[in-house]
């Protein structure tokens, strides 16, 4: 894809199926410009990693596409309907087909782990007899990598990173085929943020998940991401596999993909790769 700055990134291939797709984008807060002529497609069954400095509107761009935010501009199709859509039919269609895990998990606090994964199916099935809701609930609890005990807790009573495993439970909780996640490694230590990369990656292979992350994280950017999208100058500069991002000759995306932080987290990939398998026995 060539963009307008002239960058260019790998070429489209037109067998992948675009399920969100963002053309001209302007998010403006009064004299504010954050976004202007923003163009990303993402690709059904893809993780797709955004990075960006502070202040590019990472998370701006991820409440346009959830029609949590309308836009000034642009239009934006999420699985083939007008996110700017006023018709409630719409927004339900995409509230129902897409899950979101906030950067701070947003759980409601009074709530247990289990009742807060049922919110979404009550109100989306409300004639489901509660003791379905509960097996449901501990379905997706398990499946984001709590034990079951972790469904009668109150968010107080977890680890930061149980809560975001309990967010993400919650995000699952209709089964979407599309999954945002905000920053889900941030204030993790490193193997915490490598399990939970993990998590997402077999997730998404499981389940057949395509994943809009934001993150700021390069180890997951390497470990789990087919592609990422760079934000800069108000728009997507370029969007492509790490090994292309790699080239990009623009001096935020320069140095943050070659910086120390990168150096570290490019050297710790290659020892995995080195490290000798070892065999089950």
């Amino acid at each position: 894809m060539v963009h307008g700055d002239g960058l260019v990134t790998e070429h489209e291939r037109a067998d992948d199926e675009i399920i969100v797709s963002v053309r001209g984008l302007a998010n403006r807060f009064g004299e504010q410009i954050v976004h202007e002529g923003l163009d990303l497609d993402v690709r059904r069954g893809e993780i797709l990693g955004v990075v960006g400095g502070s202040g590019t509107g990472k998370s701006v761009l991820m409440r346009s596409i959830l029609a949590l935010r309308r836009p000034d501009e642009g239009r934006i199709e999420v699985l083939g309907v007008d996110a700017r859509s006023e018709d409630p039919h719409d927004r339900r269609h995409i509230e129902r087909n897409t899950g979101v895990l906030f950067q701070d998990g947003a759980l409601f606090s009074s709530l247990t782990v289990g009742e807060n994964v049922q919110v979404p199916l009550k109100e989306y099935y409300p004639h489901l007899p509660d003791s379905l809701r509960y097996e449901l609930a501990l379905l997706k609890v398990k499946l984001s990598g709590l034990p079951a005990d972790a469904l009668d807790k109150l968010p107080s009573q977890l680890s930061g990173g149980m809560r975001k495993r309990a967010g993400l439970a919650r995000a699952l909780a209709l089964d979407p085929p599309l999954l945002f996640l905000d920053e889900p490694t941030a204030g993790l230590d490193p193997i915490g943020a490598a399990a939970f990369d993990q998590l997402i990656k077999t997730l998404q292979e499981a389940l057949g998940l395509t994943v809009f992350l934001i993150t700021h994280d390069l180890d997951t950017l390497y470990a789990i991401c087919d592609r990422i999208a760079v934000l800069a100058d108000r728009k997507v500069i370029a969007v492509a596999p790490m090994a292309e991002i790699e080239k990009l000759d623009h001096p935020w995306a320069h140095e943050y993909f070659h910086g120390p932080r990168a150096r570290a987290a490019q050297d710790a990939r290659e020892r995995e790769g080195r490290a000798p398998q070892t065999q089950a026995i």
